[in-house]
């Protein structure tokens, strides 16, 4: 039985030494540019550029000196607050609804996908939903029956997984993308990924996926 979850991402633009707290909730954080501190009840982290974290629990961010902008990834359910940054600015770019079973074991997965000029992901699924960020580059993504949409840098979308998906790369520069997806916990460390036609996953252009988070979630 699906109930009323919903994955958002914002963008927080944080100057020197902002503090930012936020609520419980199962989230990763994102490094775009600059440093961070999350501090939680009982343990602190950093975030540096370019790297995530992944909590459930309330923690405070503290950005480094330089400021930071960070992508922040939240399962919500019902209505939750974005949040208010105060001494910065919060962004959401965008939040969807995603299916999901109370009753199942789920993860947290945060990976980076870098194509190759010109690379391809020819038409596949995916075992769960997510929201992907474009860093660099241009993508040209086509979801189910819909038209062809290009994403530029900052740009979000949504995936359900069940629809099939086709990007195309640019041909000219590399391109990047950030994911964070809800998936079965019984696929921790393994793709989730499914091909259209099965042959496709020996072709296609060359891309690289850095996986920074894949943890159980349990639904609150």
């Amino acid at each position: 039985m699906a109930s009323n979850y919903a994955l958002r991402l914002c963008e927080d633009a944080l100057p020197a030494d902002a503090r930012h707290a936020l609520p419980p909730l199962n989230r990763v954080i994102y490094s775009r540019r600059g440093g961070v501190g999350v501090a939680g009840a009982a343990d602190h982290a950093r975030v540096a550029e370019d790297q995530a974290w992944h909590g459930a629990g309330a923690c405070q961010l503290t950005a480094e000196r330089g400021g930071a902008t960070l992508w922040r990834w939240e399962l919500i359910r019902d209505a939750v607050a974005a949040g208010d940054t105060r001494a910065g600015a919060t962004r959401v770019l965008l939040e969807h609804a995603i299916d999901l079973d109370p009753s199942a074991e789920y993860l947290m997965r945060a990976d980076r996908v870098d194509f190759a000029p010109g690379g391809v992901a020819l038409p596949h699924r995916h075992r769960g939903g997510g929201i992907r960020c474009l860093v660099s580059g241009t993508l040209d993504v086509t979801v189910g029956d819909a038209p062809a949409r290009r994403i530029t840098p900052g740009g979000a979308w949504f995936e359900s997984g069940r629809e099939p998906v086709l990007a195309v790369a640019s041909k000219d520069d590399a391109t990047s993308f950030i994911r964070v997806a809800i998936l079965p916990r019984e696929i921790r460390g393994r793709t989730s990924i499914m091909y259209v036609n099965p042959s496709d996953a020996e072709r296609g252009r060359p891309r690289t996926y850095t996986v920074y988070v894949d943890e159980p979630i349990a639904l609150g």
